[in-house]
């Protein structure tokens, strides 16, 4: 067990679970965006097994290209992106539930643009409502963002200013309120003629723009944000980024309410996590996590902080009741108190990550880069429960929908469990 490094910085009192936590613990019947309902990770299903080998599949894809996206799901059919940077194509496909079925397919060109190697034209997630699927592609060119009925015919694309970053762009959409809400942010874009970094909503009718934030230019983010609901207030956008911090920002105007500024000082790719009443980012460079940081939502004060082992770069944390799990890019899983930042355990049981941790009946199921779901208690003692390979390298989080998990790893899609 490694020690944590922790720095309490102000008072902390005793925190309860967050109701909004709660709510989308209990909805988690569909996965309609990056790591599922909010963006928080947690489904209620009862019926994904912790351990399986490939005779337990349901069934299994081969994709067109490779990806790093995660899939999405709602009713009858799972969606998902990928791309042949041979090709230089973009796909959007839509499988069965069912069977695997490959229900539709769109195939967009794409201009060949600098990336990062572990980077891809697929590396956004996209999100999908009871009428569309909304998916981002961005190039440095231009970035478009569209919108497909759920039998894959156009319903609107909009055009946007391409994205400057050192590792290549990667956009995940929301949909909250009836609006298309994402970061499109430009690194070392300065001087008078320079595309501003931008959080942008777009009207999900009709692509329309309804609001733009116009923001500083630092290391680009790669987060995607959430909804945070205060007890005593509207509901507002959360977002993370190097170059504002931690940022409460109002759903319908895109007006900025508070923020913690400077409290992420390097590149952000993990997204903004609810924990008990805190607010919790991370921030980190050269493959590793620098810090991971809880807030108080409002005043942006710094409740505590973590380094090290516990402060992950990639993927994003996991609250689950009054506890926060982190998988570090090193192979680390780690449990500490969410109100104060205390470590109960830190253990290695297989390799490193990029994908998210997800709980489904109060378990952690964590891909490893390797392609295999390391599956742990989500609990205050460790306790592994199995490793399972999947044969193939993977970044992808899995979403779970209708008693059933969806697992993408470079080039294929997996279902397992009792899906629908």
């Amino acid at each position: 067990m490694t020690r944590a490094m922790v720095a309490p910085v102000a008072g902390v009192v005793l925190l309860t679970a967050c109701s909004l936590g709660v709510q989308t613990a209990a909805q988690a019947q569909e996965w309609t965006r990056f790591r599922g309902p909010n963006g928080q990770g947690i489904s209620s299903a009862t019926t994904v097994p912790a351990q399986w080998t490939e005779a337990d599949f349901n069934w299994k894809v081969t994709l067109p290209g490779l990806g790093h996206s995660s899939p999405v799901v709602r009713g009858d059919r799972v969606f998902v992106t990928s791309g042949d940077q041979q090709a230089n194509v973009f796909y959007v496909v839509a499988y069965s539930v069912t069977n695997g079925e490959e229900l539709w397919r769109r195939e967009y060109p794409v201009t060949a643009y600098r990336l990062n190697r572990d980077n891809g034209y697929a590396a956004g997630t996209p999100c999908v409502d009871d009428r569309c699927v909304y998916v981002a592609l961005p190039t440095a060119q231009e970035t478009l963002v569209m919108a497909l009925g759920h039998d894959g015919r156009d319903v609107w694309t909009k055009r946007l200013p391409g994205v400057s970053s050192f590792h290549g762009p990667a956009v995940s959409v929301v949909v909250v309120n009836g609006l298309v809400v994402f970061s499109l942010e430009q690194e070392g874009s300065t001087g008078a003629d320079a595309t501003p970094s931008q959080w942008i909503a777009l009207d999900a009718n009709t692509g329309d723009v309804r609001w733009t934030c116009e923001r500083r230019s630092g290391q680009v983010s790669y987060s995607t944000p959430c909804v945070y609901a205060p007890p005593d207030g509207p509901a507002q956008l959360l977002f993370s980024s190097n170059a504002h911090g931690l940022t409460g920002v109002e759903i319908e105007t895109g007006k900025v309410l508070w923020e913690a500024d400077s409290v992420l000082p390097q590149r952000v790719v993990s997204s903004p996590v609810i924990a008990s009443e805190l607010l919790v980012g991370t921030c980190g460079q050269g493959g590793a996590g620098v810090r991971l940081v809880a807030v108080r939502p409002g005043s942006g004060e710094v409740v505590w902080e973590a380094r090290g082992l516990q402060a992950p770069y990639v993927p994003t944390p996991l609250a689950v009741g009054d506890l926060l799990f982190t998988c570090h890019d090193h192979g680390e899983i780690s449990c500490l108190v969410a109100a104060t930042g205390e470590l109960l355990w830190t253990e290695r049981p297989a390799g490193t990550f990029y994908a998210s941790p997800v709980c489904v009946d109060d378990k952690l199921f964590c891909m490893t880069r390797d392609g295999e779901i390391v599956v742990t208690r989500a609990s205050r003692t460790y306790e592994l429960l199995a490793v399972n390979p999947l044969g193939e390298a993977s970044s992808a989080t899995p979403a779970v929908a209708g008693g059933g998990m969806y697992l993408r790893t470079l080039s294929h899609l997996i279902s397992i469990g009792e899906g629908r």
